[in-house]
């Protein structure tokens, strides 16, 4: 017979607890804003030696929303917090859609864990230069796991308000850093060199435009609670839109006004030299050294949100399997108080915390090895996955009766997978530099195949849930209404034939 389908608490998250800004605030501070301008942008220029970074992160910002017009459209017909799983299944078929399930689990955990890595790092050494506390970086690290553990089994719309405070003040201090930094330009001359789109035709753009799309990486979040917002065909559109707009336009804006600072033919050597403390060395002259402090608070805030929310994605894709029974069915429960995926929540936690124990006990860099590797790692697992389900939308709308239009249901999308593909390919062609390594490394293809085998792994699972337990099979992509489809075949199954 087939298993006994889970009850109406363990089917549903709670239900109209977020609106569209909520959404944008748990998103966008995915995105970690301050994190990008102070360490990715930095990053970007140090790693490439491309200018151009300002333009690249405009010029993602335009790819990503010709993406969310096919995956908007698929959102406003399926609603489910299983997000790209979901429509990689609908779109490509059960066994890609669980593949896509098995890379989706590896890259947020990716992204969430290593994240933790700069948070320890970061907060120890500000705890040191100012308080001249000696902390150790997975002390602080295990900290704020602490918290985001507490935080990730409590009300998603609590959460959407400690992010949405945070976000705010990160937000602000980033304009007034801008208006600071271009108030005061190199040679007293404002410039727009690093904005010219003939930035995108110079050599090495394409790991500039990769390592600028590892910014983005959380906004496709908005599909993820779905189920959990007041009005799901509205607030996904709305704050997906937002969000694109929002972290395009605060990126390019900041990088732009750093380059401005320094001179457009200097920002290479300058990011080179001073790294992560580019931005707070550049206002410090100009600025009371309490906003500066306030600054540095609020990098490490902003590293915080990214982890807290990253650990909602996670524990929400694990609540989606485990209802649809792909995994067990313990991870599709929910807090009966919060309406949390509190299973999910409390797994993703200890998976962080071994993995954090792990790098501890081995004596490994934080920054290079956690942070660095892994959440670059992860950001190649999300580019997978935006390409798959840009395909996923054709596949989807080419087999239902009434499309959303040529432009939404195949023009869009097309463009979007073919743009997408491009970038894939120049990540895993130049993933040696954004690593780091040596472009002979074993490591520049152990990463990026860790995503072959999940997939792999996924497929097979798929196909053998197919030969052994058809009932789940079927309800796979299906997300609240597996309960219905469920109970529908074992109906069909107690009939006589």
């Amino acid at each position: 017979m087939p298993p006994t389908p889970p009850d109406t608490v363990s089917a549903v998250l709670a239900r109209g607890r977020l609106g569209t800004f909520h959404i944008v605030f748990i998103v966008i501070a995915a995105a970690a804003p301050l994190t990008v301008i102070a360490g990715g942008a930095t990053t970007g220029w140090a790693v490439t030696g491309v200018a151009g970074i300002p333009v690249a992160y405009l010029v993602v910002s335009a790819v990503l929303a010709l993406f969310s017009v096919g995956f908007v459209a698929m959102s406003r017909r399926i609603v489910n917090a299983g997000a790209f799983y979901t429509y990689v299944a609908r779109g490509l078929g059960r066994p890609a859609g669980v593949g896509a399930a098995m890379v989706a689990l590896v890259a947020y955990n990716a992204m969430q864990i290593g994240l933790y890595g700069g948070f320890g790092a970061v907060l120890a050494t500000f705890l040191r230069d100012q308080y001249d506390l000696r902390v150790t970086w997975w002390v602080s690290a295990l900290i704020g796991w602490a918290v985001v553990a507490l935080l990730g089994v409590l009300r998603i719309d609590l959460n959407g308000k400690v992010l949405a405070v945070m976000l705010v003040a990160e937000c602000a201090v980033a304009l007034v850093f801008d208006a600071v930094m271009v108030g005061h330009p190199a040679g007293g001359d404002v410039t727009f060199g690093t904005l010219s789109p003939a930035n995108v035709l110079t050599a090495g753009m394409g790991a500039a435009l990769v390592t600028a799309l590892t910014g983005f990486v959380g906004f496709e979040g908005t599909v993820v609670y779905s189920e959990e917002t007041r009005d799901p065909r509205r607030t996904v559109a709305r704050a997906t839109y937002i969000s694109v707009a929002a972290t395009g336009l605060l990126y390019g804006l900041s990088a732009w006004a750093m380059s401005v600072a320094t001179g457009p033919d200097k920002i290479v050597d300058a990011a080179r030299a001073d790294g992560t403390d580019l931005i707070f060395n550049l206002v410090s002259p100009h600025l009371g050294s309490s906003i500066v402090t306030v600054g540095r608070v609020l990098f490490i805030t902003s590293l915080f949100a990214a982890l807290l929310s990253f650990h909602h994605t996670v524990a929400r894709y694990l609540f989606a399997l485990g209802r649809e029974r792909v995994l067990p069915g313990a991870l599709g429960q929910t807090s009966r108080r919060t309406g949390a995926p509190k299973v999910g929540s409390i797994v993703q936690s200890v998976i962080a915390v071994a993995v954090l124990i792990g790098y501890a006990m081995a004596g490994a860099d934080p920054i290079v090895h956690l942070f660095f590797w892994v959440t670059v790692t992860g950001g190649l697992g999300v580019l997978i996955l935006m390409t798959a389900t840009s395909a996923a939308v054709v596949g989807f709308f080419a087999r239902i009766a009434h499309r959303e239009g040529w432009w939404t249901s195949v023009i869009a999308p097309l463009l979007a997978t073919l743009t997408l593909t491009g970038f894939l390919a120049a990540t895993l062609r130049e993933f040696d530099v954004l690593l780091g390594v040596d472009q002979h490394s074993p490591l520049r293809w152990l990463f990026p195949a860790a995503y072959a085998v999940a997939a792999l792994v996924g497929i097979a699972w798929a196909l053998i849930l197919r030969a052994t337990r058809p009932q789940v099979y079927d309800a796979i992509g299906l997300g609240a209404d597996s309960v219905t489809a469920t109970l529908r075949r074992t109906v069909n199954f107690r009939q006589p034939v």
